[in-house]
């Protein structure tokens, strides 16, 4: 997308922020990919242990840790603060980031905190920090409180599904995992990934072919659901659409394709080796230049930076390619599925209703894999859009299985958690807060299966273009959110 500009003007936090931020600075020290929380949950677990809080762990890998009411507030009904452990990875091609063993080094540009070439992790981890930095601060009031952290929220909201009925007590949930200030979530959508294996055959090249590889990359990227309504490139689609146009020339044998990191994330990068004719290879290098001004002005406002080029390889010593149909089958098949939106709300036209990711594309033993995800408000819609993947990459002889798959969440706008947060913030900030729901999955829809009767909403300082090495998050809103959680906590 169009680079925004961020503000230059010098930010000085106060006390309460540069806590806030010193307590995220230590979390960001601590490897935390999905799946890979141990060291994260640890860490927390000492923290919990040196203020002499009750905390556990449950079967999944969830933490919870218990935090009495301060004086006065002791028998206030317990409210639970709930953000996730783990981070999206990604990074820039020419980063040399280690997600297993570096820290994630903080980039500061006047109002915006980044990361050097690599996603921040605000999502979540800002949610940890400021949960701690309230338990902290003695000079801050609140009844008592339930840290709710789950695992691998990233890759499929796992830790939220299996989270033990019994093992939180509130009936109050503020999820801090909404990229917004100044809106209240109180809805989101469902979800369901779908993935889909086709058999591939191969066979020896003509000698009179070589081998080249084509990369379709800088592409803005983003989050599936927050950002599909802004129609950024998906990499793997703009490679697909380029090697179909390669083989409007000739024959095209392709070897292998690769791109996309996760299920939730739109693909920035993807790749692809096969053979041509030899003689036609210069004219394959000429098409890349031209496709990328096609592309280009395509994604003019979203991906200004995409590219495509084109090189020849040494001769490989295995000149072994995919049968001509068998090439053609596996572009149609991942030119056929959707990506993008399928339906916007008709009770909030501005909400996406429906959509779907095309997100993963690799070769691995001798078959195409693709990963898919759809969401919707509707869950009934989503099994519809989910049964049209399933039918098109039945039509292409594939082997086709959906699942990992989580609830919506139904707004509730006549909420008491909701009236007094609103009431809360207007008297704070001397204006309505927006409220809204969003084409995202949260973890609330899942809590709330568990927890009947369960009254959430979703808040948090804001945060531009997470699931990406692109992300940063607007410093002054930690304080807004840091405000407002102060003041609630004594209105609860």
């Amino acid at each position: 997308m169009a680079k925004e500009k961020t503000s230059k003007k010098t930010f000085k936090p106060d006390k309460s922020v540069k806590k806030i931020l010193d307590l995220f600075e230590k979390i960001s020290a601590v490897p935390r990919k999905s799946g890979g929380e141990d060291k994260i949950r640890a860490h927390l677990i000492d923290w919990a242990r040196e203020h002499k809080f009750l905390y556990i762990t449950d079967k999944a890998g969830n933490l919870i840790i218990k935090v009495k009411g301060t004086k006065g507030l002791e028998k206030k009904k317990t409210v639970v603060l709930q953000g996730h452990l783990d981070m999206v990875c990604e990074k820039t091609p020419d980063s040399d980031h280690d997600f297993d063993r570096d820290p994630i080094r903080f980039v500061y540009d006047g109002e915006w905190l980044k990361a050097d070439r690599t996603t921040l992790g605000a999502d979540n981890g800002i949610a940890m920090a400021i949960a701690m930095a309230l338990c902290e601060d003695n000079d801050v009031k609140h009844p008592p409180l339930e840290l709710l952290f789950t695992v691998e929220e990233e890759t499929g909201l796992t830790g939220a599904k299996e989270l033990e009925p019994d093992i939180i007590t509130g009936k109050r949930l503020i999820n801090i995992d909404s990229e917004d200030e100044g809106i209240f979530t109180v809805g989101c959508a469902g979800g369901k990934d779908t993935h889909i294996e086709l058999d591939l055959t191969y066979e020896e090249v003509p000698s009179d072919y070589c081998g080249m590889t084509l990369k379709a990359h800088g592409m803005t990227g983003g989050h599936s659901g927050v950002n599909i309504h802004e129609e950024r490139a998906n990499a793997i689609r703009v490679l697909v659409r380029a090697l179909m146009k390669i083989r409007d020339h000739c024959d095209l044998r392709l070897v292998g394709i690769s791109g996309g990191t996760a299920h939730n994330a739109i693909p920035r990068d993807a790749q692809a080796s096969f053979f041509v004719p030899a003689d036609v290879a210069h004219k394959v290098e000429a098409i890349a230049p031209e496709l990328e001004k096609v592309f280009r002005s395509e994604f003019s406002n979203t991906d200004p930076e995409l590219k495509i080029t084109a090189e020849r390889i040494p001769l490989p010593i295995d000149r072994r390619g995919m049968m001509s149909y068998v090439t053609l089958k596996a572009l149609d098949l991942l030119f056929a599925i959707p990506h993008g939106i399928a339906a916007r709300s008709t009770d909030m036209p501005s909400l996406v209703e429906t959509s779907s990711n095309q997100a993963k594309v690799w070769i691995e033993d001798g078959k195409l894999h693709i990963l898919t995800s759809q969401r919707s408000s509707v869950m009934s819609r989503l099994e519809a859009h989910t049964n049209r993947i399933e039918s098109i990459s039945r039509l292409a002889g594939a082997r086709v299985f959906s699942g990992n798959g989580y609830p919506s969440w139904r707004p509730d706008f006549n909420s008491k958690l909701l009236q007094i947060c609103k009431k809360t913030y207007k008297n704070l900030f001397d204006k309505e807060p927006k409220v809204e729901a969003i084409h995202a999955g949260l973890e609330c829809g899942l809590i709330g299966s568990l927890h009947p009767g369960m009254d959430m909403i979703s808040i948090g300082p804001t945060i531009k273009n997470p699931h990406s090495p692109d992300e940063r998050i607007h410093l002054p809103s930690i304080g807004k959110i840091w405000q407002f959680l102060v003041a609630l906590m004594t209105e609860l």
